[in-house]
């Protein structure tokens, strides 16, 4: 059902400006970008209704044939252009509990090629495997021997492997949010002025997640210090001293956890004080990043055209923008897109293109598919 709304397309030669032909085509079109936009906001709830099984996969033939009819080609919504962002963290949380018994396991079995104070063996081991994992290193329990140097080496430097995976997992939530941002927007452009979109963007949760974990991130630092006043003993100077070397993973190790039941707290708290502080840098960066967007946006959607933004998009030089031309301008001005991109997706759409007419139809697709 879509093959329709994709013939208009024509292929760009290798040059920085489209070909005339794709131009031309694109008055070919029924209906251009911007009216269907409008579109989508004028069709009855049952035709919204119907939109919406599309999206899901669940539209009857029926419905299709419908929407075809009435001409009605409307651009999917933000949600069924992205997948819903998420921090994939049960994903995170199989790595660490991987990663950490077979740190506690090897450590175990050769607990005694580390000295330091030792409480007990497994509790000692899984201790020190917080501490290395965690980078924060006290020197309280070190490797007194080569193969514990050596393991000790591997573990640390695995360990920063996993880091760097929840790394990406955080940059790729923060991209994808903002991809969605930037699309609501757009998409409730012709629906909303630039006032209402700005304001239904700022519903975002970023500000209210930062405040909860900040506020998670205070009460861990103070249950942290209260403990190490009462049962380790230390005077309050040096018991908040050591917590905040510990989740910022310095660790300088002249104040650290030395009893049994001061090293069983420290396995937990260590772990959720040190992930509660990357987290809140998380939503800082998440936070910054939306504003700098909401700026970005605010003057996409409130600046007026100017006679050399026309100037500019017109590509062939006919003193006629058109739709295709005023997208590839847009794309190009915000720095979405350059020409390498434009060829690399050209390149995708010839191999598709059979029958090298410069639109694609189903039979085109039928051919291009592997036997």
């Amino acid at each position: 059902m879509y093959f329709n709304s994709i013939r208009f397309l024509q292929v760009f030669p290798e040059s920085d400006t489209p070909s005339f032909d794709f131009l031309m085509a694109c008055e070919d079109a029924k209906e251009s970008l911007l009216s269907e936009l409008r579109d989508h906001y004028r069709v009855n709830g049952n035709k919204d209704i119907r939109r919406r099984n599309m999206c899901s996969g669940t539209a009857s033939p029926a419905e299709t044939n419908t929407l075809e009819q009435n001409e009605v080609k409307c651009p999917l919504a933000p949600e069924c252009i992205f997948e819903k962002p998420r921090f994939n963290f049960k994903y995170v949380v199989m790595l660490l509990a991987v990663y950490l018994g077979g740190g506690t396991l090897c450590f175990f079995f050769i607990r005694h090629q580390i000295k330091g104070k030792r409480t007990n063996g497994i509790l000692d081991a899984i201790y020190f495997s917080v501490v290395t994992m965690t980078t924060v290193g006290y020197g309280d329990l070190v490797p007194d021997s080569i193969l514990a140097k050596l393991f000790a080496c591997i573990y640390v430097f695995t360990g920063m492997a996993l880091a760097g995976i929840v790394l990406s997992e955080a940059a790729d939530y923060i991209v994808q949010k903002q991809q969605i941002l930037v699309v609501r927007a757009i998409y409730m452009g012709e629906k909303l002025g630039p006032n209402e979109v700005l304001k239904e963007v700022e519903t975002h949760k970023v500000k209210y997640k930062l405040i909860m974990v900040g506020g998670l991130l205070l009460v861990l630092i103070m249950v942290g210090t209260l403990f190490l006043f009462i049962v380790e003993e230390l005077n309050l100077m040096d018991a908040f001293y050591c917590v905040c070397s510990t989740i910022t993973t310095l660790g300088y190790g002249d104040e650290s956890f030395s009893t049994r039941g001061g090293r069983v707290f420290a396995i937990f708290w260590i772990l959720s004080s040190t992930i509660c502080l990357a987290q809140f840098f998380l939503y800082v960066a998440e936070l910054y990043t939306a504003e700098r967007q909401r700026a970005m946006m605010k003057r996409v959607l409130s600046r007026e055209l100017t006679f050399s933004d026309l100037e500019a998009a017109d590509l062939d030089g006919d003193k006629v923008v058109r739709a295709a031309e005023f997208v590839i301008y847009k794309l190009k001005e915000m720095g979405k897109i350059d020409q390498e991109d434009v060829s690399i997706v050209m390149e995708s759409f010839k191999r598709c293109d059979a029958d090298q007419s410069g639109t694609l139809t189903e039979s085109d697709l039928m051919k291009s598919q592997p036997s």
